[in-house]
């Protein structure tokens, strides 16, 4: 079972769980196409945004297989949400997890998603005590990919026309990292 206390701060940003206030923010998000165009789903109308913030809302704590936790990512200085990041519990017997994110792309390139998704990785082996924590991807995500190399997860799997996502058939890649693999970085980094 794992409830973080929150919000949780970073050297530059605030994770918390999601509001009804972030509607707004929410929606410039999910209504583009460049944020969607390697996700399952499409652009949203507010509708169908509304219903999303709905389940990011009740997405506050893991407590069986199956939950997921979804933190929204904030900029302190301005209070904008910027996106979230994920952690699914897929496996409560053998201790596996995945990580995801989503960011607006005016706040790319500045390390925003590699620094809240650490955070992620934390909790699911430092708070939740999992084994394995994986990563999923459009194989043409490239940005993603490398958000994921940069936390230290190792690529385990190029699946080539995998998925039909959108009416096309789609690669995927598969990212991961174990527990231990988890902890010698963090004695890596600490060191420094």
């Amino acid at each position: 079972m794992l409830s973080p206390e929150l919000p949780i701060k970073t050297e530059r940003l605030l994770l918390r769980l999601y509001t009804e206030n972030d509607l707004d923010d929410l929606a410039d998000i999910q209504s583009r196409p460049d944020v969607t165009r390697y996700l399952y789903w499409g652009p949203r109308d507010l509708t169908q945004t509304r219903g999303s913030l709905a389940m990011k809302i009740a997405a506050s704590g893991l407590s069986k297989e199956g939950d997921n936790l979804t933190l929204a990512v904030e900029l302190p200085e301005t209070g904008k949400m910027i996106g979230d990041v994920q952690l699914f519990w897929t496996s409560e017997e053998h201790r596996q997890g995945e990580i995801g994110y989503i960011f607006h792309p005016d706040h790319g390139g500045h390390g925003y998603a590699t620094e809240a998704a650490e955070v992620i990785l934390r909790l699911a082996f430092e708070g939740l005590g999992l084994h394995r924590v994986v990563g999923r991807l459009d194989g043409r995500n490239t940005a993603s990919a490398r958000v994921l190399e940069r936390l230290g997860m190792r690529r385990e799997a190029h699946l080539v026309q995998n998925e039909m996502v959108k009416g096309e058939w789609t690669d995927e890649l598969v990212y991961a990292m174990l527990e231990d693999e988890w902890r010698a970085r963090r004695t890596v980094t600490t060191a420094r």
